[in-house]
């Protein structure tokens, strides 16, 4: 795809900036990292089509995993993905609108073409597939970091009037997105969405997780109970649509279906650590054939998987299974279930059971 860059020529053509270059140089108006439109201008920009009755839709792109990046390959790569990020979604809008820096690593988007929530939906869902703009790995010399994001958008003047609404609007939409597990799109809804305030999106917090499953390994007379509990507790939690466990059998087992007993014979050759996590289930294959197997019958692409174990004995696993690449596990989400398998192993090995 030919670079997209944005020049005094291209920006003149939309009378908010031919006005504002009469002041400013482009230098000024861009990020001067991402080549993007900066926050004032581009925000300067939306308020200006807002005043003019001009339709649009509104959206913010937020990187997933971006403080992990940068904590484990350094800012530079950090730098390296915003940059490369950044060109993909300058490329991908092209003539049809323009994109911006809200700051960090989020990115502000003005579609005017596509209004109506097919061509909302076709537009958000090609910035995903194709290494267009995200799911992609982001060649960086040392490292190859996998690249995902959180959209939430809106559109003017069907969803709001204002831009403080719009704003409002692409805010809760994109907490939405994170809260579902992060790497997908929102678009806004009235039907489904008016009601919808951040504060009841949010989750309770890690301690109030931690302290209910705490309360149900207690209380619970077996191991079953124990489980299906967790379960409860995990789905809201981790949005998870299924959850699987392996036991001194080496049998993968569902909570979902009482029938299921799959092959999971080398499932300790992948484990050299009490947990293993992956978005897709082919470098199973290197360490467990059988058990990839296994995954693949059980429609499993994204997979993370916890040691049930205390003492350094271990009783099996738990493992979060789910049947699209469309995650990627965040350190919360593998902090609960590392709580949850310790819990059910202390359980275990207090009543001198198996899992």
């Amino acid at each position: 795809m030919m670079e997209y860059n944005y020049t005094s020529e291209i920006l003149s053509k939309y009378p908010y900036f031919a006005e504002e270059m009469k002041s400013h140089e482009i230098s000024e108006i861009l990020d001067s990292l991402t080549g993007l439109i900066s926050r004032p201008f581009i925000i300067g920009f939306v308020k200006w089509m807002i005043e003019h009755n001009q339709p649009f839709t509104y959206g913010m792109l937020d990187l997933d995993n971006f403080k992990f990046i940068n904590d484990t390959y350094g800012h530079k790569v950090g730098d390296g993905v915003l940059t490369d990020v950044s060109a993909g979604l300058r490329n991908y809008i092209g003539e049809i609108g323009l994109a911006g820096r809200f700051g960090g690593d989020e990115l502000l988007f003005v579609n005017l073409q596509d209004l109506n929530y097919d061509e909302k939906k076709h537009f958000l869902e090609g910035m995903y597939f194709n290494y267009k703009v995200l799911r992609k790995n982001v060649n960086l010399g040392t490292c190859e970091p996998f690249i995902t994001g959180t959209i939430g958008c809106a559109t003017y003047p069907e969803d709001a009037q204002d831009y403080d609404g719009m704003f409002a609007l692409i805010d809760k939409t994109l907490y939405r997105g994170k809260n579902k597990g992060r790497n997908c799109y929102i678009i806004y809804v009235e039907e489904k969405h008016k009601n919808l305030e951040i504060s009841t999106i949010a989750k309770e917090g890690i301690y109030h997780t931690f302290h209910r499953l705490a309360l149900q390994f207690d209380l619970l007379p077996n191991i079953r109970s124990k489980l299906l509990a967790a379960y409860d507790t995990l789905q809201n939690e981790l949005r998870i649509t299924n959850l699987y466990y392996v036991g001194e059998d080496k049998k993968l087992r569902s909570l979902e279906d009482p029938d299921m007993c799959l092959d999971a014979s080398d499932i300790d050759d992948l484990m050299v650590e009490d947990m293993y996590a992956a978005y897709g289930p082919n470098e199973i294959k290197k360490y467990s054939p059988e058990f990839y197997k296994t995954v693949l019958e059980a429609n499993i692409e994204t997979i993370l998987i916890m040691r049930v174990a205390v003492d350094m004995h271990g009783f099996g696993y738990l493992i979060c299974g789910e049947p699209a690449n469309t995650r990627i596990w965040q350190e919360d989400e593998k902090a609960i279930l590392f709580f949850a398998a310790r819990m059910l192993a202390g359980s275990l090995a207090r009543n001198g059971q198996k899992l």
